[in-house]
Protein backbone atom coordinates (compact mmCIF):
# COMPACT_ATOMS: atom_id res chain seq x y z
CA UNK A 1 0.00 0.00 0.00
CA UNK A 2 1.26 3.16 -0.67
CA UNK A 3 2.07 5.74 2.02
CA UNK A 4 -0.26 8.38 0.43
CA UNK A 5 -2.93 5.69 1.08
CA UNK A 6 -2.28 4.74 4.32
CA UNK A 7 -2.51 7.66 5.58
CA UNK A 8 -5.92 8.22 4.23
CA UNK A 9 -7.78 4.95 4.92
CA UNK A 10 -5.85 4.00 8.53
CA UNK A 11 -3.94 6.50 10.01
CA UNK A 12 -6.54 9.65 9.25
CA UNK A 13 -9.47 7.36 9.91
CA UNK A 14 -8.17 5.82 13.15
CA UNK A 15 -7.45 9.62 14.29
CA UNK A 16 -10.65 10.23 13.68
CA UNK A 17 -12.39 7.84 15.13
CA UNK A 18 -10.12 8.46 18.43
CA UNK A 19 -10.60 11.89 18.51
CA UNK A 20 -14.57 11.01 18.68
CA UNK A 21 -13.69 9.56 21.48
CA UNK A 22 -12.68 12.49 22.95
CA UNK A 23 -8.89 11.37 22.34
CA UNK A 24 -6.21 13.69 20.60
CA UNK A 25 -7.34 15.12 17.64
CA UNK A 26 -5.71 14.32 13.88
CA UNK A 27 -2.48 16.34 13.90
CA UNK A 28 -0.46 16.25 10.44
CA UNK A 29 2.56 15.91 13.23
CA UNK A 30 1.18 12.63 14.85
CA UNK A 31 0.24 11.73 11.49
CA UNK A 32 3.71 11.71 9.62
CA UNK A 33 4.93 10.25 12.96
CA UNK A 34 3.12 7.31 13.23
CA UNK A 35 3.16 6.98 8.91
CA UNK A 36 7.17 6.56 9.74
CA UNK A 37 6.63 4.26 12.44
CA UNK A 38 4.36 1.89 9.96
CA UNK A 39 7.02 1.83 7.14
CA UNK A 40 9.27 1.27 9.76
CA UNK A 41 7.77 -1.60 11.57
CA UNK A 42 5.93 -3.01 8.47
CA UNK A 43 8.31 -2.16 5.68
CA UNK A 44 8.34 0.95 3.49
CA UNK A 45 5.90 -0.75 1.34
CA UNK A 46 3.25 -1.53 4.00
CA UNK A 47 3.21 -4.78 3.98
CA UNK A 48 3.42 -6.47 7.30
CA UNK A 49 0.46 -6.90 9.69
CA UNK A 50 2.24 -8.96 12.08
CA UNK A 51 6.50 -9.58 12.44
CA UNK A 52 8.26 -12.26 10.34
CA UNK A 53 5.50 -11.37 7.53
CA UNK A 54 5.45 -13.17 4.78
CA UNK A 55 6.03 -16.26 6.99
CA UNK A 56 4.66 -19.50 8.49
CA UNK A 57 5.89 -18.60 11.91
CA UNK A 58 4.73 -15.29 12.98
CA UNK A 59 6.86 -13.40 15.42
CA UNK A 60 5.40 -11.73 18.54
CA UNK A 61 4.18 -8.86 17.16
CA UNK A 62 0.72 -7.51 15.67
CA UNK A 63 -0.50 -4.73 13.62
CA UNK A 64 0.80 -2.45 11.03
CA UNK A 65 2.83 -0.67 14.21
CA UNK A 66 3.64 -4.35 15.56
CA UNK A 67 2.61 -4.36 19.24
CA UNK A 68 4.04 -6.93 21.32
CA UNK A 69 1.41 -8.36 23.86
CA UNK A 70 3.25 -7.88 26.95
CA UNK A 71 5.18 -4.44 25.52
CA UNK A 72 2.85 -1.66 24.01
CA UNK A 73 -0.16 -3.49 24.34
CA UNK A 74 -0.28 -3.28 28.16
CA UNK A 75 1.72 -0.62 28.06
CA UNK A 76 -1.18 1.37 26.27
CA UNK A 77 -3.75 -0.20 28.43
CA UNK A 78 -2.47 0.18 31.95
CA UNK A 79 -0.77 4.11 31.12
CA UNK A 80 -2.26 6.86 33.40
CA UNK A 81 -2.31 8.83 30.53
CA UNK A 82 -3.93 6.30 27.73
CA UNK A 83 -6.01 3.74 29.55
CA UNK A 84 -9.27 5.29 29.86
CA UNK A 85 -9.30 6.24 26.04
CA UNK A 86 -7.60 2.80 24.95
CA UNK A 87 -11.06 0.83 26.91
CA UNK A 88 -13.59 3.29 25.33
CA UNK A 89 -11.41 2.48 21.50
CA UNK A 90 -11.92 -1.23 22.59
CA UNK A 91 -15.29 -0.75 23.90
CA UNK A 92 -16.55 0.92 20.70
CA UNK A 93 -15.23 -1.35 18.60
CA UNK A 94 -16.40 -4.67 20.56
CA UNK A 95 -13.01 -5.92 21.64
CA UNK A 96 -12.16 -7.05 24.94
CA UNK A 97 -10.19 -4.52 26.73
CA UNK A 98 -7.34 -6.75 27.98
CA UNK A 99 -3.98 -7.50 26.77
CA UNK A 100 -4.71 -10.87 24.78
CA UNK A 101 -8.23 -9.90 23.36
CA UNK A 102 -6.31 -6.44 21.93
CA UNK A 103 -3.08 -8.48 20.69
CA UNK A 104 -4.91 -10.66 18.54
CA UNK A 105 -7.40 -8.33 17.08
CA UNK A 106 -4.75 -5.96 16.10
CA UNK A 107 -3.14 -7.76 12.80
CA UNK A 108 -6.38 -7.07 11.30
CA UNK A 109 -8.35 -4.38 12.95
CA UNK A 110 -6.68 -1.54 11.24
CA UNK A 111 -8.59 1.29 13.11
CA UNK A 112 -8.06 -0.37 16.50
CA UNK A 113 -3.92 -0.45 15.52
CA UNK A 114 -3.87 3.28 14.76
CA UNK A 115 -5.19 4.52 18.16
CA UNK A 116 -3.38 2.00 19.89
CA UNK A 117 -0.21 3.71 18.27
CA UNK A 118 -1.40 6.94 18.74
CA UNK A 119 -2.12 6.23 22.27
CA UNK A 120 1.23 4.98 23.08
CA UNK A 121 2.34 8.60 21.33
CA UNK A 122 0.36 10.41 23.63
CA UNK A 123 1.84 8.41 26.51
CA UNK A 124 4.96 10.31 25.61
CA UNK A 125 5.56 13.72 28.34
CA UNK A 126 7.66 15.52 25.13
CA UNK A 127 5.61 17.33 22.67
CA UNK A 128 5.13 15.09 19.17
CA UNK A 129 8.52 14.87 17.52
CA UNK A 130 8.85 16.93 14.01
CA UNK A 131 12.37 16.98 13.16
CA UNK A 132 13.68 13.43 12.27
CA UNK A 133 16.43 13.15 14.83
CA UNK A 134 13.98 13.79 17.72
CA UNK A 135 11.30 11.28 16.27
CA UNK A 136 14.25 8.72 15.86
CA UNK A 137 15.14 9.31 19.61
CA UNK A 138 11.23 8.75 20.22
CA UNK A 139 10.50 6.32 18.80
CA UNK A 140 14.15 4.52 19.33
CA UNK A 141 14.19 5.56 23.22
CA UNK A 142 11.00 6.16 24.47
CA UNK A 143 8.05 4.19 22.81
CA UNK A 144 9.29 1.59 20.54
CA UNK A 145 12.55 0.18 21.58
CA UNK A 146 12.82 -1.38 18.43
CA UNK A 147 15.52 -4.71 19.45
CA UNK A 148 17.10 -3.87 16.12
CA UNK A 149 16.92 -0.42 15.67
CA UNK A 150 18.10 0.49 11.92
CA UNK A 151 18.84 4.04 11.62
CA UNK A 152 18.99 4.32 7.66
CA UNK A 153 15.66 2.99 7.49
CA UNK A 154 13.86 5.18 9.57
CA UNK A 155 16.01 8.39 7.72
CA UNK A 156 14.34 7.13 4.44
CA UNK A 157 10.99 6.40 5.96
CA UNK A 158 10.71 9.73 7.84
CA UNK A 159 11.57 11.27 4.11
CA UNK A 160 9.12 9.94 2.70
CA UNK A 161 6.59 10.58 5.32
CA UNK A 162 7.41 13.84 5.32
CA UNK A 163 6.97 14.13 1.78
CA UNK A 164 3.59 12.44 1.74
CA UNK A 165 2.24 14.68 4.82
CA UNK A 166 4.19 17.59 3.39
CA UNK A 167 4.82 18.71 7.13
CA UNK A 168 6.84 21.71 7.89
CA UNK A 169 10.39 20.41 10.19
CA UNK A 170 10.82 22.95 12.60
Amino acid sequence: MSPQEFNTTIIYEGLEFLHALNGPAYTPEAARFLLCVAMQESGPKLDARYQNSPSSSPGPARGWWQFEQGGGVTGVLTHGVSSSLARSVCQALHVQPNQAAVWRALEGHDVLACCFARLLLFTDPQPIPTREDTAWDCYCNRLWRPGRPHRDMWVYNWATANETLQVPTV
